[in-house]
Order: C-alpha cells, then sequence, then structure tokens
C-alpha cells in the first residue's frame, strides 16, 4: 500500500516568531473597549437629537430593518446603552488577572451582545454590497451599511476579547488555544475529517440557492407564481439574480480549497506564484469574513418571516426560503475554515506547542 496516501494529515512544522499579532490576547481587548466606546457614544450623539441615525425608522431601507417603525427617539438611547455596556464588558475582559463575575457569565454576557447586534443590527446588505465592490460598484455602499460594518466589527472584537480572557482564565496559551493536555479533536487528523464534512455542507447549501435563481433565468418559476416571474422578467431581475447567484456559486466552490491540495500549494496555472504554499491567512479570513455575513444575511431572512414580512410566502417560497438556511452554509463555512487552520498550522511561536 502507498504509504503517501494513507498517512494522516499533517500540519506545518513551521515555528513563527511571537510578534506583535501573536500577542493579540494582550491587546485586542482594550481595542474592542475603544470601538464599542466610540460606536456607543455615537449613538449618545444621535439619542441627543444629532443627525445621521442609521437605524429604524432613519434607515435607507427601513422594511429590512427589525426596528421598522421605531423612531431615533426612542431606538438610539437603546443602542447606546447597549454599546456603552459592551464596552464595560470588553474592559473587564481585558484587565490583567480574573474577575470576580464568574467566567461563564462573562462569556455568555459576549455572546449575547454578539448575537443581538447580529440579529438585528445588520442584514443581508453586507452580504449584497460585499458583491458590489467586487464588481466596483462603490456608490451602492450608503450610511446605513457602513454602519453596520462598523457595529459588526466592534461586536466581533468583543468576541476576541471574550475568547482571549477564556484562554487567560484555563490556562491554555493565550495565542494558539492550545494547553498541556492537548485535545484529539484539534489534531491535523480530526480537523482534517470533520472540515471535510464542513466543507462540503458549505458547497452544497449556496447551490440549493443558487439553482432557484438559475432557473428562474432560463424560464422555469420554480418556488414563485406565474405573476410574480413575470413581473422579474420584465425588468430583467432574474438576470441579475442569475449573476449573482452564479457569483456565490462560484465563491462556494473555492470552499473546496479548504480541503483540496490546490488550497495549500498555489496549482501550477498561476504564474510567478505555482508551487507555493498559500498563506493559511489568505483562505482562512476571506472564509470567515464570508461565513459571518452569509449568517447574518439568512438571521435576516428568517427574522423577517417571523415578522410577517412577506406577501405571499407559501406561493412564493422560492423567494424567500431557500435564503433561510444560509445559517446553515454560514456554519459550515466558518467549521470548515477551523479545520483547515487546525490542520495547517505549525508550532505555536508563543508556547512551543505544536
Amino acid at each position: 500500500m502507498n504509504a503517501q496516501k494513507t498517512r494522516p494529515a499533517q500540519a506545518e512544522q513551521t515555528t513563527r516568531p511571537a510578534g506583535w499579532w501573536a500577542r493579540w490576547p494582550e491587546w485586542i481587548g482594550y481595542v474592542a473597549f475603544v470601538a464599542l466606546l466610540a460606536y456607543g457614544l455615537a449613538h449618545v450623539h444621535w439619542a441627543a437629537g444629532g443627525s445621521g441615525f442609521p437605524f429604524g425608522a432613519d434607515d435607507a431601507n427601513p422594511e429590512y430593518s427589525a426596528f421598522e417603525h421605531v423612531g431615533r427617539a426612542q431606538l438610539a438611547p437603546w443602542i447606546a446603552g447597549g454599546y456603552l455596556s459592551a464596552a464595560g464588558l470588553a474592559l473587564a475582559l481585558a484587565l490583567p488577572g480574573r474577575r470576580r463575575i464568574p467566567t461563564p457569565v462573562l462569556l455568555s454576557a459576549a455572546l449575547a451582545v454578539v448575537a443581538a447586534v447580529l440579529g438585528t443590527l445588520a442584514d443581508f446588505r453586507l452580504l449584497g454590497n460585499l458583491a458590489y465592490v467586487f464588481m466596483l460598484k462603490f456608490s451602492a455602499i450608503n450610511w446605513t451599511v457602513i454602519n453596520q460594518a462598523f457595529a459588526v466589527t466592534a461586536a466581533v472584537l468583543l468576541l476576541a476579547a471574550a475568547l482571549a480572557y477564556q484562554r487567560r482564565t484555563t490556562g491554555a496559551c493565550g495565542n494558539c488555544g492550545r494547553t498541556e493536555q492537548g485535545a484529539e479533536w484539534t489534531s491535523p487528523a480530526s480537523a482534517a475529517r470533520w472540515g471535510k464534512k464542513a466543507a462540503y455542507t458549505a458547497v452544497i447549501v449556496p447551490l440549493i440557492y443558487a439553482s432557484t435563481r438559475w432557473a428562474w433565468a432560463l424560464g422555469y418559476p420554480l418556488g414563485i407564481s406565474d405573476k410574480l416571474w413575470q413581473e422579474g422578467k420584465e425588468d430583467n431581475l432574474w438576470i441579475l439574480g442569475a449573476s449573482l447567484a452564479t457569483m456565490g456559486a462560484l465563491g462556494s466552490l473555492l470552499t473546496l480549497g479548504l480541503v483540496q491540495r490546490w488550497g495549500e500549494v498555489f496549482p501550477r496555472w498561476m504564474i510567478g506564484l505555482r508551487g507555493r504554499r498559500v498563506p493559511i491567512s489568505l483562505a482562512v479570513i476571506p472564509a470567515t469574513l464570508v461565513a459571518f455575513i452569509v449568517t447574518i444575511a439568512g438571521v435576516m431572512y428568517i427574522r423577517l418571516h417571523f415578522q410577517g414580512a412577506f406577501d405571499n410566502p407559501t406561493e412564493d417560497w422560492g423567494a424567500t426560503v431557500p435564503e433561510t438556511i444560509w445559517p446553515v452554509w454560514g456554519v459550515a463555512l466558518a467549521t470548515a475554515a477551523l479545520g483547515y487552520y487546525f490542520r495547517r498550522r505549525g508550532a505555536c511561536g508563543s508556547c512551543g506547542r505544536g
């Protein structure tokens, strides 16, 4: 039997020096504190009557908002209070030592903040505008979307601060999360197994969505009424929809790079790069970003269904139901990216474990 085929996946044996990025657990909490405090103070400004409030009834597209009929005077103070409280939580997570508040309580509070932001302040426009960026249509990005991006970024920084605190208080390496005992599920061989399952799931889900858009463009009103299909045809919406769906499908196929050889070594046709190792961050960062925004988009569609925002949800299910499984796509993609990272990371430059 060929030993090359039976050899389990191994981590790349490269030890990196402990630079400023390896010390991220020491400063990420303070960065989160500053971001959350700044955004909280911005909402204090809006609550006091300042112009430019981006959410609720003041949203550029209030029909997508979780607070469609809520004005600035009612909403801004609540958001200000939430972000200022989150800033205090970030500072508590950042300061050295262990807090008197139990660790599970602090971590749960951080997760609650992130869930609230992703489920209420952000929506599918982040995903749509990412597509517009690739299409160089920067004029489509409005003030609300900019605020959504900052709101989500601040919340993600809080999540990173919570992770750093959890590692610090459990004796794990702050940089890589490894412990003296180790964990079998994070080993390269184990990560290769569950990462592959997650990657294939992350490929299938967007193809389900894309199939409806392709069907409409080809003249088949799959999951929608003839009336709606005819209206979209007259406005050329189905051609645009199929184009965006195709971009998403091609992007989903790139997910296979997280479990295939060409995701680790640049292929031959990439002149100037062929044969070189693919930087881990080049795969993990974009995959994680897309995982977040497709999850946000899917949560929005689920929320709109509960709000009764769609006119004919039963007859026109093809227009709104496929998007509700996007959170599965997002979780699967994030899991595949994590498996890729565990499989390829080398020895830690901070603790030397690997």
